[in-house]
């Protein structure tokens, strides 16, 4: 054995999220008192691939969200749709027979129409308007990504975002002298 004698509780793994691998400033130490290289490549492609984990779990949570929104209006603009038809077309008999008695039959129909396309008009720019502001982008993610990037690029001060809120396991190391 070696001067130091380490003791370190196994990484335990739940269902949904990856624990992050912590630094153990004396497991497995090299000479200089530091960890060997490929324990810390280990740690580090392990910390990758939790981090990728989460930033695709962020990705299809809210693309399911935006989706059940955008479902949801839909039935909605569905059933007005059918309701808004009935009523389009009993109210447009009873306005041309209405009219049929001060300016006859054509020119009643031509009149309801006319108002109709007008309706029609003004209902498709709301809509266009309304379509505008839906967005299937994942923005959480994105801004999450580009964050991380940020930190890839300058890794010292602070963790990623999507790191700081995961749980890390943690491990207890023992140092005993063995002499």
């Amino acid at each position: 054995m070696g001067i130091f004698s380490t003791v370190a509780a196994p990484r335990t793994r739940t269902r949904r999220t990856e624990h992050m691998a912590t630094p153990h400033p004396t497991e497995g130490a090299g000479p200089g008192g530091e960890p060997p290289l490929g324990e810390l490549v280990s740690e580090i492609v392990t910390d990758v691939q939790t981090l990728l984990r989460q930033e695709m779990e962020l990705a299809k949570a809210e693309i399911r969200e935006e989706g059940r929104r955008a479902g949801k209006a839909a039935g909605m603009f569905g059933g007005a749709g059918f309701a808004g038809y009935m009523v389009a077309v009993l109210g447009s008999f009873t306005a041309v027979f209405a009219l049929d008695n001060v300016l006859g039959l054509a020119w009643s129909a031509l009149i309801v129409t006319g108002a109709w396309a007008v309706i029609g008009a003004v209902l498709f720019v709301l809509g266009r308007i309304g379509m505008r502001s839906f967005s299937p982008k994942p923005r959480k993610t994105l801004d999450s990504l580009k964050e991380d990037a940020r930190w890839a690029r300058h890794p010292i001060g602070s963790r990623p975002t999507s790191m700081r809120h995961s749980t890390s396991s943690t491990t207890t190391s023992t140092v005993s002298p063995s002499g």
